[in-house]
């Protein structure tokens, strides 16, 4: 069976909405095929689709890696595991999450690192140094931030 004319319209009409889907903001390879299963399309319909976004450039995987991993870090505040989490999770390659945390500059890292500790550590109530303590580092540990960043500056600004 010819899939092809049968769903033509429905492949066009997918095309277009996933070419606004995708000019709205960026979007993984991921996004996409779940938007597409979503409008029911089958698989090789799904393949056309993601084939013809990227020869468009509609879908770039290591743009959207990279704009998310300054996105997240700028305005969320993550921290580099939290990151790499999520870009795994999203199936982007090692390739591009090495390149999408390039984006990052350790000077900017380290600084927004010691400004969201102070922050976090001045808006804590807890008296108990131990507590205290734990509660920094729970904090900046779901973020995303490296094990022994946070728990040298737990130990800095709660001695």
């Amino acid at each position: 069976m010819d899939y092809s004319k049968s769903l033509h319209t429905s492949v066009d009409e997918a095309k277009r909405k996933l070419e606004r889907y995708c000019a709205y903001q960026e979007r993984c390879h991921l996004d996409v095929s779940k938007k597409l299963q979503e409008l029911g399309m089958i698989p090789i319909a799904i393949d056309t689709i993601i084939a013809h976004l990227i020869e468009h450039n509609f879908l770039n995987e290591e743009r959207f890696a990279k704009g998310f991993a300054r996105g997240k870090f700028r305005i969320k505040h993550w921290g580099k595991n939290r990151i790499v989490r999520e870009l795994k999770f999203r199936d982007i390659s090692e390739f591009n999450i090495k390149s999408a945390l390039k984006e990052i500059s350790e000077e900017e890292y380290l600084n927004t690192f010691d400004e969201l500790a102070e922050k976090k550590n001045n808006s804590l109530k807890e008296m108990n140094k131990f507590k205290r303590r734990k509660k920094l580092a729970d904090y900046l540990l779901y973020r995303g931030w490296e094990s022994q960043m946070v728990y040298d500056k737990t130990k800095e600004l709660i001695p």
